[in-house]
């Protein structure tokens, strides 16, 4: 057990030790400084030129949210096209058929939100060509928007007063070919010899050692496994996602894809710090994140390699943890680290089924993406966070009698609706679909009856953590859920979509009217945000908009669940 601790804390902790140079890096290429990766400038150029963009233009924030959406609307009809035709298209080795009207639009949402809620299985919802030239392509691309609008947030807090926030194609260029490319090159290169399939081939015959014949399916699942954890994507290229065996062979590719999952969400809290050259302010901002992700972490590690007490009065031994839903070569602590760092991080990749977990880890996984602001998806985990602060910020002038101010701009009412309205977007979206899913289960529960695999305290959890799952762009899942019907492809869909870009338009937007603000200089009576305190003071305004918003549905669900074991 405790070796299994100790892993735990030298896998955080490496991550952590390599994200601040990668912080620092990300920082250097963004405001355009020397890199040793300016060898690919020409090739940036090039690609520019290609497709008619300027990318030394500066913008409006305005006009990057214009470019934003409508590439982002390009990509989504790209996606429909392909995933409805998939079955008549090449690389389709297993015959796999073309996806449903219903079921391609939640899935072309879903991969372009970066969430990847996936309502199929991926050995037989998906082509090889679909899985390459649609699923990862939109992988790479959502992942680099989402880096390209929190440089864009960045440059607005930077000293003095401007409408001009860079270009965002510049940034959303060096955030693929300097980071995501290469970097993904390395992971795929690790996951092939250590056993991930990384080729074109149809499903293979294959004698299990208990007699029982069986097709595997194969494909390039390597370059895909790379990016959806780098990318904090969590899309799996098999349904078993990475507690497949292919997708996640051995231990050293569970640290593996568990360290890239968590390296750029964490490294773009230090560029933050290294790119306003205030890195006090960035170590701030990791405090607070990662002292609530260990509060969530503790309690899941605990009762994960403790049991469930359920089973323990049935007098079997489980010196080994709760193990339903996990993989033994695995075990419960690896397991349930991963289940907290992939719903903290909004990746959605799992390594073990959530719907298996103790409740109260449940809950832990639930209250990951419901504050979905510590360390959070590449990029927007920052922006989320940055709504928190402008409230805090708020807050605390009015507490203490200062006008409220962050980095020499005062924040005044316009920008304080907007992140009072993005705060609540999340709670709203989550809690108005869990309700009326609710209201349709309970209403006709003959005609819904294959939504819950486990009605009770359980099903309610499975509905709720749907629509967590899609608001906070994460997609994992509580697998009991019959999830492929028109109801949940479309009502999840449009959860995605408003949870995706409205958190990034109202942050921009704050960002935008804080750039042209007229910039005051720190003095005696200036509100400083880089201090503990001021550190303390965000830690609870999240907690307590959390708290207030989602208890009683908590209660409803994980908790209710939870007292159930210990009933005799």
């Amino acid at each position: 057990m405790n070796k299994e601790l100790l892993g735990i804390g030298v896998l955080f902790g490496s991550t952590v030790l390599l994200a601040i140079p990668l912080g620092r890096y990300l920082a250097t290429i963004y405001r355009g400084d020397k890199s040793w990766t300016d060898f690919l400038a020409p090739l940036e150029r090039l690609l520019c030129r290609l497709g008619g963009i300027d990318a030394t233009r500066q913008m409006t924030w305005q006009q990057h949210l214009g470019a934003l959406l409508t590439i982002n609307l390009v990509w989504f009809f790209w996606a429909m096209l392909v995933l409805c035709t998939q079955g008549s298209l090449p690389l389709n080795p297993d015959h796999n058929p073309s996806m449903s009207a219903d079921q391609a639009f939640n899935t072309a949402i879903s991969f372009l939100v970066n969430c990847n809620l996936q309502h199929y299985s991926g050995e037989s919802g998906a082509t090889y060509f679909s899985q390459v030239f649609c699923l990862m392509f939109l992988q790479f691309v959502t992942a680099a928007t989402g880096m390209a609008a929190c440089v864009i947030v960045f440059n607005a807090l930077k000293e003095g007063t401007t409408d001009k926030l860079g270009n965002f194609y510049d940034y959303f260029l060096k955030s693929l070919t300097r980071v995501l490319l290469p970097i993904s090159l390395v992971i795929a290169l690790v996951l092939a010899f250590q056993g991930t399939p990384m080729n074109l081939a149809a499903k293979a015959p294959l004698v299990t050692v208990q007699g029982d014949s069986v097709n595997v399916s194969r494909g390039p699942a390597a370059a895909m496994v790379a990016i959806k954890e780098l990318g904090t994507n969590g899309g799996g290229f098999f349904g078993a996602n990475s507690a497949h065996p292919l997708e996640n062979p051995t231990y050293l590719t569970n640290a593996v894809e568990n360290f890239a999952l968590v390296l750029i969400p964490l490294a773009m809290v230090f560029a933050f710090g290294y790119y306003l050259r205030r890195p006090k302010l960035s170590f701030m901002v990791f405090g607070v994140m990662t002292v609530s992700f260990l509060l969530l972490l503790a309690p899941t590690v605990y009762y994960e390699m403790h049991g469930n007490p359920a089973i323990a009065h049935l007098g079997a031994d489980q010196h080994l943890g709760a193990l339903e839903g996990k993989e033994m070569r695995l075990g419960a602590a690896a397991s349930a680290y991963w289940g907290i760092t992939n719903t903290v991080i909004s990746c959605g990749s799992v390594n073990s089924m959530h719907d298996s977990h103790m409740p109260i880890s449940g809950m832990a996984e639930l209250l990951g993406m419901m504050t979905n602001c510590f360390y959070g998806g590449v990029g927007v985990g920052f922006l989320n966070f940055f709504v928190f602060v402008v409230i805090a910020v708020f807050i605390s002038g009015l507490m203490v009698g200062r006008t409220p101010e962050f980095l020499g701009k005062k924040i005044e009412a316009r920008e304080m609706k907007i992140a009072v309205i993005i705060a609540l977007l999340h709670p709203l979206l989550i809690l108005a679909g869990t309700a009326m899913a609710a209201h349709l289960y309970v209403g006709n529960p003959t005609e819904y009856a294959g939504w819950l695999a486990n009605p009770g305290y359980h099903g309610f959890s499975e509905m709720l953590y749907e629509y967590t799952s899609s608001a906070a762009n994460n997609g994992s899942g509580f697998e009991g859920l019959g999830d492929n019907t028109l109801w949940w492809n479309i009502s999840t869909g449009v959860v995605m979509v408003l949870a995706r870009y409205l958190p990034i338009i109202g942050p921009v937007a704050i960002a935008g009217l804080l750039a042209r603000k007229k910039f005051i200089p720190e003095s005696a009576g200036t509100l400083r945000t880089d201090t503990g305190t001021f550190g303390i003071m965000v830690f609870f305004v999240i907690w307590i908009i959390a708290a207030l918003a989602f208890f009683p549905s908590l209660a409803l669900g994980p908790l209710a669940e939870h007292f159930t074991l210990y009933a005799r």
